[in-house]
């Protein structure tokens, strides 16, 4: 079943996503960052050349030549994209296809509107049984 983590009152969403994203390239897993629209897959990528500070980390759209053999793949869209360990939400929905991944990590802001759906999405969760997790990044840099 999916393990489900929640970063919460995160001050900058796609820092914070660099930052969870280079610890997974760290840890050697395979991530799936779904954005809520290609103006943010757009910048998200370029973000990705430079954070964090200590160097590029590989990355391509979802349906790119080189996604099979890639580490991290960016998107706003998962159609033809298979499971695999790690997703990372970025959009304020309920990925479709979040179970055939070991792993989900959702993103909250300070937004009230990003929060009150999270917290949508968190009952949705919950109340389908998903072991869940959340951290606060409030006292963090984002």
């Amino acid at each position: 079943m999916t393990q489900i983590d929640f970063y919460t009152r995160v001050p900058d969403k796609l820092h914070t996503a660099c930052r969870i994203v280079a610890k997974a390239v760290g840890a050697r897993m395979r991530v799936m960052v779904l954005t809520p629209d290609a103006g943010t897959t757009e910048e998200l990528d370029r973000l990705l050349w430079s954070v964090p500070a200590t160097g590029f980390i590989p990355h391509v759209r979802a349906r790119h030549k080189l996604a099979a053999v890639t580490p991290v793949l960016i998107d706003h869209d998962l159609a033809g994209v298979e499971g695999d360990e790690l997703l990372l939400n970025l959009r304020i929905d309920t990925p479709e296809v979040f179970s055939r991944f070991k792993r989900l990590v959702e993103i909250v802001s300070l937004d009230e509107d990003d929060a009150a759906a999270a917290r949508e999405r968190f009952r949705l969760y919950r109340d389908r049984g998903y072991e869940m997790r959340t951290y606060d990044l409030s006292s963090t840099a984002g």
